[in-house]
């Protein structure tokens, strides 16, 4: 049976590129992992998150919560305050595994990513690998974030791209299933090695 002949590949950027992870801020704020927990569950949640990677402003958002839990202002405000301490670093195995596709000269690659456009110029200006991409479609300029289907639908028409022809990879599951809703050959991202597997697999 022959394989499918992909022509694109588009990579997720924070949990698959870059760990991005509120808990590196919080293990600093608060003594406990229940603590931890309740604040990233029942306060600060990532569907929270995900409004400002929709696009809403940063300071609104920071305001409107502060209101909502006064008695959690400090840890709140860290949020977005200290944003940058939430970020650990490059994930140096989907890096090699990102240049080695890109010296293969067979795939174009893109980039669609949850991201705050008031936050993204920081892993911007840290990470070269960040340019390398022939397209980065970013949810906090769309104003719209996965898992809707519009920025998926974004990315195809700004691109050119056929999903059919595609290979979509996201740390999320929810954004797994919606590349695969939008007709995307889609791959849940758990570690670099098993992103390397999952890909000589299909190529």
């Amino acid at each position: 049976m022959a394989r499918q002949p992909y022509d694109t590949i588009i990579f997720d950027l924070g949990g698959v590129l870059i760990d991005w992870n509120p808990r590196h801020l919080y293990q600093k704020i608060f003594s406990t992992e229940t603590e931890i927990d309740h604040f990233l569950t029942e306060i600060c949640p990532y569907s929270w998150n995900l409004e400002q990677d929709a696009g809403k402003s940063l300071a609104q958002a920071t305001e409107e919560r502060v209101a909502l839990f006064p008695e959690w202002e400090v840890p709140i405000r860290a949020y977005y305050g200290r944003w940058e301490e939430m970020l650990g670093g490059a994930i140096m195995g989907t890096v090699d595994l990102l240049e080695s596709l890109l010296a293969a000269k067979r795939y174009k690659i893109l980039a669609l990513t949850n991201w705050s456009l008031e936050t993204y110029p920081i892993p911007l200006a840290r990470h070269e690998f960040l340019s390398w991409f022939e397209g980065v479609v970013i949810s906090g300029e769309e104003k719209c974030a996965k898992p809707d289907p519009r920025i998926y639908q974004i990315l195809f028409d700004r691109y050119q791209v056929d999903p059919q022809k595609a290979i979509f990879i996201d740390d999320n599951a929810h954004n797994v299933e919606a590349g695969k809703k939008a007709g995307l050959t889609s791959i849940q991202f758990l570690s670099p090695m098993q992103l390397r597997e999952d890909l000589s697999d299909l190529l």
